[in-house]
């Protein structure tokens, strides 16, 4: 999971969806976690043979990483959430203002890895969520965007043959 995502340059990609939203407003419900999977695992879902299969499938990992999100941002700030696609994968980006780095446990001369995303963020969701990019094939990774931001980057196959 801390492999690189296949090449975040996200203009080599095709933009599919962009939604931003306050973090005020994201965290003021949790039910906003379910209902942004929803939303971007149905657009994920399009142009495959079995689209309900596919964003079905893919929902469970895309609200995993919404709910780290939820968990890592702080407030004020804006919360993104993209996703490209290419011939062989698709791409959720999920970029956002962390938390003051004491409750990240990131240093400004570190790069963020799952295990220093945030102080939500125990062991065992470290395991899930390398069950998951087991899972799916996906390489997930998180890094220091700017000075005080970061991103969830998760690059999941386009096929559809999950096993």
């Amino acid at each position: 999971m801390e492999e690189q995502a296949s090449g975040f340059d996200d203009h080599a990609l095709a933009p599919m969806v962009s939604l931003e939203l306050n973090v005020a407003m994201f965290k003021s419900q949790w039910q906003f976690c379910d209902r942004i999977t929803e939303y971007l695992s149905d657009i994920l879902g399009q142009s495959h043979s079995d689209p309900a299969r596919y964003s079905n499938f893919l929902s469970v990992a895309a609200n995993e990483l919404i709910e780290l999100a939820f968990r890592s941002t702080g407030e004020p700030g804006r919360i993104s959430f993209s996703l490209y696609r290419s011939a062989t994968f698709n791409r959720l980006r999920i970029a956002f203002a962390r938390e003051d780095r004491e409750s990240t446990g990131i240093r400004s001369t570190e790069r963020p890895s799952l295990a220093g995303a945030g102080s939500d963020l125990k062991s065992d969701g470290t395991i899930l969520l390398r069950e998951l990019a087991t899972i799916f094939r996906a390489a997930i990774r998180i890094e220091q965007d700017g000075a005080h931001g970061m991103q969830i980057i998760a690059d999941f196959p386009s096929t559809e043959d999950f096993q």
